[in-house]
């Protein structure tokens, strides 16, 4: 299924759901962060997905990085939410949903990188070559939240 994300775009549908979600900043001991080029908008992103009944966000986290890249992970903290009711994500088959977003910092503990059918690359990408992929805007601030350390008050927006 395709989507489009619009942020603060006039022209935007009106939002019609809203999903409980994660992303990941996952980092190896390289200090590289794992992404995905997802096959549903054909940018980079944090790889991440939608809340499930019966797990715990924690729980959310660690399957969808797994699901979407191969990595297991350990979740370490809350690096923001994102709720901003001027980005919201049209799919094709109707649904425009409204961002709502917890983002996490995790740490590698196994796995073996691989695609699925949500992303069609996935790398380990230093910091210094973030600039030439195509990141949305929204997904990048989330990038520079996890990488900025701080623990003591998460981004909250």
């Amino acid at each position: 299924m395709s989507r489009t994300d619009y942020f603060h775009d006039p022209e935007a549908p009106a939002a019609n759901s809203v999903v409980p979600s994660v992303t990941a900043v996952v980092r190896n001991e390289a200090g590289d962060i794992l992404l995905i080029h997802k096959t549903d908008n054909d940018l980079w992103a944090l790889p991440g997905g939608g809340h499930e009944i019966g797990e715990s966000i924690a729980d959310t986290v660690v399957r969808e990085v797994e699901e979407e890249t191969g990595i297991r992970v350990e979740v370490l903290d809350v690096s923001g939410l994102y709720t901003d009711p001027g980005h919201v994500m049209a799919y094709d088959d109707g649904e425009v949903r409204q961002q709502f977003s917890i983002c996490f910092r995790a740490r590698p503990v196994g796995g073996e990188l691989r695609t699925s059918s949500e992303s069609k690359e996935v790398r380990w990408v230093p910091p210094t070559d973030l600039d030439g992929l195509d990141i949305h805007r929204s997904m990048r601030l989330r990038i520079e939240h996890g990488l900025d350390g701080r623990q003591e008050q998460p981004y909250i927006g």
